[in-house]
C-alpha cells in the first residue's frame, strides 16, 4: 500500500510549532502515514522538534512544501532577489534534511501568481537563467540526500511552466536529484491528458500532491483516480502521494490559492474523505 500524507495547509496557514502540536495528533488519529510540511517562513517551525514530534505519533515527513510569495523569484528578477531566494530554498533544504523528508517541492522558479508573457527566445533564456540560478540549491540539496521537485502551476498562477513537457525542458541539463513535483489539481486544468503526462513525467517524479479537481477531497470529483494511480505504478514511482488542500479561514492563504467556498463540511472531513477513497483506490 502507497504511503498517503497530507499538508497542514488543510488546516491552518502559517503552519507553526503551535499549529503542527494541535494537528499532528489528528492527523495521526484520522490513519494518514505521512506529513507535508509546508514553509512560509524560514523558522516557522523547529526541524527537532518536528522531527520529535512525528515519530512520537508515528508519522514520516515526506516533503517540505517552499512557498514562492511575491518577491520570492529565481528568474526575471534583481539578483538581490534571486539570491535571497535561493538561500530560503537551502534553508528548505536543510529543514527537510533536519526531518527526514526527501524532498523540497513547489514553484521554486517564480512568485504564484506572477506572470508575463514570453516569446519563444525569451523563454528559453528564462529557462536558462532558472538553471543557473537552481544549481547551487540543487548541489547543496545533493550533500544532504535531498531531491528538489519542480511544481509546475496552472496558467492563471504562473506563466513560466504549466505542463509536464514544459517541466521537463526547465530542468534539462540540472543534476539527477532534481525533478517534478506533480499536483493533480493543476494537471488536470493544463494536460490535454494527465495521464499521458505522468508517463512522461516517468523518472523524473520527486514527489505528487494530490486534491479533488475543486481542491477538495479526492474522490469526490471527476478525475479518473484508477487510471492515475496505474499511470503513476506504471513509472515505479515509489514515493508518497499527499492530500494537499486549504483552509478557507485564512485570508492570505485562501486569496492565493483562491479559495472563495468551503470545499468539505468541514476540514477534518475533507481530509478523512479523501484518505478513506485513496484507501479504497489503492486497495
Amino acid at each position: 500500500m502507497r504511503t498517503i500524507g497530507v499538508n497542514p495547509w488543510v488546516w491552518a496557514s502559517p503552519v507553526d510549532d503551535g499549529a503542527l502540536a494541535e494537528l499532528v495528533p489528528r492527523i495521526a488519529a484520522f490513519g494518514f502515514d505521512a506529513v507535508e510540511l509546508p514553509i512560509e517562513r524560514t523558522g516557522d517551525w523547529d526541524p527537532a522538534r518536528t522531527r520529535d514530534l512525528l515519530a512520537a505519533h508515528g508519522l514520516a515527513a515526506v516533503g517540505v512544501c517552499a512557498v514562492t510569495p511575491p518577491g520570492r523569484d529565481l528568474v526575471c528578477a534583481p539578483p538581490d532577489v534571486v539570491e535571497a531566494t535561493a538561500a530560503y530554498l537551502m534553508s528548505c533544504v536543510d529543514s527537510a534534511a533536519a526531518v527526514g523528508a526527501g524532498c523540497v517541492g513547489g514553484p521554486v522558479y517564480a512568485a504564484v501568481g506572477r506572470t508575463w508573457r514570453m516569446t519563444a527566445g525569451e523563454r528559453a533564456a528564462c529557462y536558462a537563467e532558472f538553471r543557473r540560478a537552481l544549481r547551487p540549491v540543487a548541489d547543496h540539496a545533493a550533500e544532504r540526500g535531498v531531491s528538489i521537485g519542480v511544481e509546475a502551476l496552472n496558467r492563471y498562477e504562473t506563466s513560466v511552466v504549466n505542463t509536464v513537457e514544459q517541466t521537463l525542458d526547465l530542468i534539462d541539463g540540472l543534476p539527477a536529484n532534481v525533478g517534478l513535483m506533480l499536483d493533480t489539481y493543476h494537471l488536470n486544468i493544463e494536460e490535454a491528458d494527465p495521464y499521458a503526462a505522468v508517463a512522461a513525467a516517468g523518472e523524473r517524479i520527486t514527489h505528487v500532491q494530490v486534491s479533488g479537481t475543486d481542491r477538495g477531497a479526492p474522490g469526490a470529483d471527476h478525475f479518473d483516480w484508477p487510471r492515475f494511480l496505474a499511470a503513476l505504478d506504471a513509472t515505479g514511482y515509489a514515493g508518497a502521494v499527499c492530500i494537499e488542500s486549504f483552509t478557507a479561514d485564512n485570508e492570505t492563504i485562501a486569496t492565493a490559492a483562491s479559495i472563495w467556498r468551503p470545499l468539505a463540511p468541514s476540514q477534518d472531513a475533507l481530509a478523512r474523505d479523501g484518505l478513506t477513497f485513496l484507501r479504497h483506490v489503492m486497495r
